[in-house]
């Protein structure tokens, strides 16, 4: 079984690299009668990377432990769920299930009718850069990151997975990045390619849904990762800008902008040389991503640790970027169309794709601090979360506020509509004012609260003022991300600069107040040996707010087996829209007391509903491409 499974990931990195080669031959000779056989390759090879990590599954859910991944990451204890999820929660599982994410979308691509429109030239560079890129994962799964290493004897049981994985999210968040990362390889190779070969037809329509449904699936991993942290590991917030964190956000920044940028080259056949550069470096900085979080060059709470790709992805990357370079810059424009004044709904979408990369930079800078500063000096420096805040939040206010203003503008220049763009004025500045003389006296968490009321104003007039745009599904799809993403920054607002956190030691009976709202500890079970749980205490605390009880909260301190060493905490909440009470049981004392952490965050589910709605009404932006030789 290990020998087989590796043989089919060999098969299909010589295969790939063969096609590679193949295709590089064709498009320099133009012989586009080679295309079926590089499709039917493309079909084959991708089949032998499924063999393969269909041979992993059988390994995991029989719990194969001479397989030494499966060791790593399972034990006899694990619920079966979290057996399956084991498949993307070690190292080499995880690239594993990328490459199979990469070759089954090109499986998909082949049929779709996209693909066919494109130019034989394009599809031969398409599938020059993809099948390379293929190529480059399955070397390191064959290289460095074998999923098939046998263990000779095998063990009787294995370490079992990381206990923070655990979680519901667990199940979602991983997968859905995945998702992400893998389906920018669609539409970063089709820009290159339509670049090198002069395509005519514009592969921003070509790879439209590519485009959507990969910003989808990482918004999406991106959010759930938030949920994630904020209820498995016990801290009280939803974001602690951790490196791990601030992988997949990178590449979230440059996604949003060439979305912005994109809709330019659709209106106006401008910026093409710019969105095949933003396109290229998207999934550039998905490279990066991984670099971050599997090479040990940052500390992390849930990195994988140092391992040998950290050379090879470097390079990969540096290649990567001297080929998007050489393409961007020595490739021939179709048009040459110059931009409206800034002050147009263009100029605004290409300010709001400034703000997204400048954030993605000071972001990166920011992550990779700790290896810069090695420049300078022998004890590394970090940066903590206020770092971030102090400079992040003012972007994502002034993001905002163009969201506001943006609608209102003529695409040339002048005001679209006088009345809306008056009323949204009036809407920021009056809620503004009622935030802070409410005591919300921060003024850039009023700003941007304001600015978001304001937002939310803006996309009602506009459907009130413009009854065209109520009969538009890809209307209320935009318009829709847009409410989903104000929705978010008022829940940001408010959660982070106005959360209250107190620390308490209380034995039962005893109580303590916070914010206007009475906790009290009235109960502690301890009991143990309920499936991978070796040891479980679990306190009751009951909330109060003016007298009356408004919910308990139980929040628990675990170990788990072949975890003996660790506690690992689950947090007891009481959900709310405005205020979310949160506890974390911190430690026993030997005099029957216990160390609590509770916390009052303002509008925190806000965020969740915001990013939830993000997500799904982004699907309304996806339509069917039209076949070849078919009108639209």
């Amino acid at each position: 079984m290990h020998l087989t499974g590796y043989v089919g990931l060999l098969f299909s990195l010589l295969a790939f690299l063969a096609l590679a080669g193949f295709a590089g031959v064709a498009a320099w000779n133009r012989r586009e009668s080679a295309l079926p056989f590089i499709e039917k390759g493309q079909f084959i090879a991708a089949c032998g990377v499924l063999f393969s990590t269909a041979i992993l599954l059988v390994g995991l859910t029989s719990r194969d432990y001479s397989f030494k991944y499966v060791y790593d990451n399972v034990d006899n204890a694990l619920s079966f769920v979290y057996t399956l999820t084991a498949l993307w929660g070690g190292r080499e599982g995880s690239l594993l299930f990328w490459e199979v994410i990469i070759a089954v979308s090109g499986m998909i691509f082949v049929a779709t009718p996209g693909y066919k429109s494109l130019a034989d030239d394009t599809k031969c560079y398409f599938w020059l850069l993809f099948l390379t890129v293929q190529g480059f994962f399955l070397f390191l799964l064959t290289a460095w990151s074998n999923p098939f290493i046998e263990i000779i004897p095998a063990p009787h049981d294995g370490r079992g997975l990381n206990p923070l994985l655990r979680n519901p999210g667990m199940i979602f968040h991983p997968p859905l990045l995945f998702l992400g990362f893998a389906l920018y390889t669609i539409p970063a190779c089709a820009a290159l390619a339509a670049s090198i070969a002069g395509e005519v037809k514009s592969w921003v329509t070509v790879v439209r849904n590519w485009n959507i449904l990969a910003w989808i699936f990482l918004t999406g991993g991106i959010i759930l990762g938030g949920w994630w942290s904020y209820m498995e590991l016990g801290w009280g917030g939803y974001w602690a800008w951790d490196p791990v964190e601030n992988a997949s956000l990178i590449p979230w920044f440059a996604g949003t902008a060439v979305l912005h940028t994109a809709i330019i080259e659709t209106r106006r056949n401008a910026l093409q040389r710019t969105n095949v550069f933003l396109m290229s470096l998207t999934f550039l900085l998905c490279i990066f991503s991984t670099y971050l979080t599997r090479s040990g060059v940052i500390d992390s709470l849930h990195t994988f640790g140092e391992s040998g790709v950290a050379e090879p992805l470097f390079w990969a990357m540096m290649g990567w970027l001297a080929i998007t370079l050489m393409i961007v810059f020595l490739s021939e424009r179709l048009t040459h169309r110059t931009l409206s004044d800034f002050l147009s709904r263009q100029g605004m979408l290409v300010i709001a794709a400034w703000f997204l990369l400048a954030l993605g930079m000071v972001v990166t800078l920011g992550t990779m601090w700790p290896v810069i500063s090695q420049i300078w000096t022998e004890k590394p420096m970090g940066l903590d979360a206020n770092f971030y805040n102090r400079v992040c939040l003012p972007f994502m206010s002034m993001l905002v506020l163009i969201f506001c203003y943006c609608p209102w503008l003529g695409w040339k220049g002048g005001l679209r509509d006088r009345r809306g763009f008056f009323a949204v004025t009036g809407v920021l500045v009056a809620s503004f004012a009622v935030f802070y003389l409410s005591g919300m006296t921060k003024l850039l968490a009023a700003l941007t609260a304001g600015a978001s009321v304001a937002a939310m104003a803006s996309i009602v007039l506009l459907f009130v003022f413009n009854p065209a745009l109520r009969r538009s599904r890809l209307n209320w799809g935009a318009y829709g991300i847009h409410l989903g993403l104000v929705l978010l920054a008022l829940g940001i607002a408010f959660s982070g600069p106005y959360k209250v956190e107190k620390e308490f030691v209380l034995a039962k009976g005893e109580s303590a107040a916070i914010d206007g709202y009475t906790v009290t500890f009235s109960d502690l079970v301890e009991d143990g040996d309920v499936g991978d749980i070796r040891l479980r205490a679990t306190a009751t605390l009951e909330v109060y707010e003016d007298g009356r009880l408004i919910g308990i909260m139980l929040p628990e301190k675990r170990i788990y087996k072949n975890y003996e060493r660790q506690q690992f905490a689950e947090v007891g909440t009481i959900p709310g829209l405005g205020d979310e009470l949160y506890a974390t049981l911190l430690g026993l004392t030997g005099d029957d007391k216990a160390s609590f952490k509770v916390s009052v965050n303002p509008l925190v589910n806000w965020i969740w509903i915001g990013g939830t709605l993000m997500c799904v009404v982004a699907f309304l932006l996806l339509r069917r491409m039209p076949r070849p030789g078919e009108g639209r």
